[in-house]
C-alpha cells in the first residue's frame, strides 16, 4: 500500500480526477463508449433506464459542464449506436445492448474501486465525501455567479 501523504487542494483534486478518467478511459476502450457517453448512459440507466428528454440532458448538462446540446449530441450518439432509443413519448430508454454494455465495464470498475477505496475506514470515506462536497457545491456556485 502506498503511504504517502499528499496537501490538500487543486493539484490533489486534479492528479486524482486524472489517474480515475485514466482507469475508467481504459475500461471504456474497445466498447464504443466515450466518458461524456458514458455518463450519459449512466445517468440514463440510474434513471431506472427510461428517462425524460429534457431531465437527462439536465442531469448530464450539469454532471460534465457540456452544454444542453453537446448532451443532445452525446445522446444521438448513443442513439445511433444501438446503446439508447427515443420512446417517442419524450423519453430515452437503455436498449439490450446499451445495459449489457454499461453493465459489462461496471462489472469491471467495481473490483479497482474496491481496490482503490474499499479497504479505507467508513469514517475516512464519510469525511472525504463531505469536503470534495462542499468543494464542488461551492465550484459550481462560482459557475452560475
Amino acid at each position: 500500500m502506498i503511504t504517502t501523504t499528499h496537501a490538500f487542494g487543486t493539484a490533489l483534486i486534479g492528479q486524482t480526477e486524472k489517474a480515475l478518467n485514466a482507469i475508467l478511459d481504459r475500461q471504456l476502450a474497445g466498447t464504443g463508449i466515450t466518458e461524456p457517453q458514458w455518463v450519459t448512459l449512466t445517468l440514463t440507466v440510474a434513471g431506472g433506464g427510461a428517462v425524460d428528454r429534457a431531465e437527462l440532458i439536465h442531469r448530464v448538462a450539469g454532471a460534465t459542464r457540456l452544454s444542453p446540446a453537446a448532451v443532445a449530441g452525446r445522446i444521438a450518439e448513443l442513439t445511433a449506436a444501438g446503446f439508447l432509443r427515443d420512446g417517442g413519448d419524450g423519453h430515452v430508454r437503455v436498449t439490450d445492448e446499451g445495459q449489457a454494455r454499461w453493465t459489462g465495464v461496471r462489472n469491471a470498475i467495481g473490483p479497482i474501486t474496491q481496490g482503490l477505496w474499499g479497504d479505507l475506514p467508513a469514517e475516512d470515506l464519510a469525511t472525504a465525501g463531505r469536503v470534495l462536497g462542499i468543494v464542488l457545491d461551492r465550484a459550481q456556485a462560482l459557475l452560475v455567479a
